[in-house]
């Protein structure tokens, strides 16, 4: 029923300025426009990402979005050069060398936005590499 339907995901945020400023100028999104609700939305990869203003903002522990790179190398790079921070991990079976994390099939790199998400770069690996890779 829903598996062609167009996805949006959305994400809080306290301050509207703070966080455009974060994902235009720090990410590189282009501004897709105001909508009369509030929410403020840009088109990502044929997906929209909305963000709406909520002023006690969230607390989720867990990743709110992930954007597949084909080069994870290649994005932490360009996104630390825009002044992106990126997380890192150490426990026993999750670590993060140089940012990244192997997870099975993927690569994975977390920061978070000015309002506190935690948003996620992964990469695909080859069929048939994984944690040896």
């Amino acid at each position: 029923m829903l598996a062609n339907a167009a996805v949006t995901t959305m994400l809080p945020v306290i301050d509207m300025a703070r966080a455009r400023a974060f994902y235009e100028a720090r990410l590189g999104l282009v501004p897709g426009g105001l909508r009369p609700d509030g929410k403020f939305v840009y088109q990502v990869g044929g997906s929209t990402l909305a963000l709406f203003p909520k002023p006690d903002g969230t607390k989720a522990e867990h990743t709110a979005i992930s954007f597949q790179v084909p080069d994870i190398d290649a994005a932490i790079t360009a996104l630390k050069r825009a002044g992106v921070v990126f997380e890192d991990y150490d426990f026993p079976d999750f670590k993060t060398v140089n940012h990244v994390c192997v997870l099975g099939a993927e690569k994975a790199a977390w920061f978070k936005d000015t309002e506190g998400n935690f948003l996620c770069l992964h990469e695909d690996l080859p069929q048939g590499a994984g944690a040896g890779a």
